[in-house]
């Protein structure tokens, strides 16, 4: 990979609040100090591939950890693949662009966990999965006047599981 290209895409990340300054500095010194491409590839494993012009945020690895969480802006809509990690996406002190989000899972092993505020309506109608149902336990008082979250995609042999902050 482009050092360059790294480079812009960690400082978008910083910019987007996805990541830390602490992490916005190991990240850049780390693809400074780099000398073959993969080990560039290994410093952003998990950062967002792209934003794409109709406001999805794509997030590919095959493996790892990929972790969003604390104060971040949440496009309409979020693909995350990954074929062995570990995914931990936190939407409770999110910014939601939209009334409603659309996130896309296709995992094939490992397991996903969603963090959503207690006010949000969880929908999982659109998830297929091979293996396990999810594990997902609506909140007794929630309002229902918060973000639609819909979920949807395919698992293989993953596990998900949906809570209330």
């Amino acid at each position: 990979m482009d050092r360059e290209a790294a480079l812009e895409r960690i400082r978008r990340a910083y910019a987007d609040g996805l990541i830390s300054y602490e992490e916005l500095e190991q990240r850049l010194d780390g693809v400074l100090s780099a000398s073959t491409g993969e080990e560039v590839l290994a410093l952003i494993a998990g950062l967002p591939a792209a934003v794409v012009e109709d406001r999805a945020l794509e997030i590919a690895a095959v493996s790892g950890r990929i972790r969003r969480r604390g104060d971040w802006r949440v496009p309409p809509r979020i693909r995350i693949e990954s074929e062995y990690g570990k995914v931990q996406l936190d939407l409770s002190r999110a910014q939601f662009e939209s009334d409603t989000v659309d996130v896309e899972l296709q995992l094939t092993y490992g397991w996903a966990r969603i963090t959503v505020p207690w006010s949000a309506v969880v929908d999982l109608d659109g998830l297929v999965t091979d293996w396990r149902q999810p594990s997902y336990r609506s909140p007794r008082q929630g309002s229902g006047r918060g973000p639609l979250v819909r979920i949807f995609g395919h698992m293989e042999y993953g596990r998900l599981k949906v809570r209330h902050r």
